[in-house]
């Protein structure tokens, strides 16, 4: 496949051949990276929109590239932006709970700590943690994703999970 392409991935069949090639990689780098919060699977699409708005700039082999980092862009940009409604909805009253202010208080206390003791894992460990605690994969699955030993995700799951118990001391 060394003919030049001077249209990009402009032809359907190139895109489409892109699409097929990277759309479900995006997701998990996006899904693993960011987590949940900041739609991955919208992120995905936005990417693949604007790849196709900039087909004839981009050669195909270029592709994955443009695609991963519109994508990872986009997903910074929703992070920087949720840090905004964060900080405005400290200010403005929350809605109403049958929940004792206390509970709800401990409640969002214990969610920030968890959130930001995940965060601060390593990428590394944070991917095999999601993986295995989130979607319920085994450390053999794990590791084939990776492309690592299964040793190497015990070790970065039990490390994240020694990292977050020292960080939330209410994480049993």
């Amino acid at each position: 496949m060394s003919t030049k392409n001077t249209e990009g991935v402009c032809k359907e069949t190139v895109y489409n051949r892109v699409f097929m090639a990277h759309s479900k990689n995006l997701f998990n780098f996006l899904y693993y990276k960011y987590g949940s919060l900041y739609s991955p699977e919208d992120k995905v699409q936005e990417a693949f929109v604007k790849l196709w708005e900039n087909c004839s700039k981009v050669p195909e082999e270029k592709a994955k590239s443009y695609l991963f980092t519109i994508a990872n862009n986009l997903t910074l940009n929703a992070y920087a932006h949720q840090k905004v409604i964060l900080k405005f909805q400290k200010t403005k009253p929350q809605n109403y709970t049958n929940e004792s202010p206390e509970f709800v208080l401990e409640e969002q206390e214990y969610n920030a700590r968890l959130q930001a003791a995940i965060a601060k894992l390593s990428e590394a460990q944070r991917s095999a943690f999601l993986l295995n605690r989130i979607e319920g994969k085994k450390h053999k699955e794990i590791a084939e994703m990776l492309g690592i030993s299964k040793k190497a995700v015990e070790k970065r799951i039990y490390g994240a999970l020694a990292k977050l118990k020292k960080e939330i001391t209410e994480l049993k």
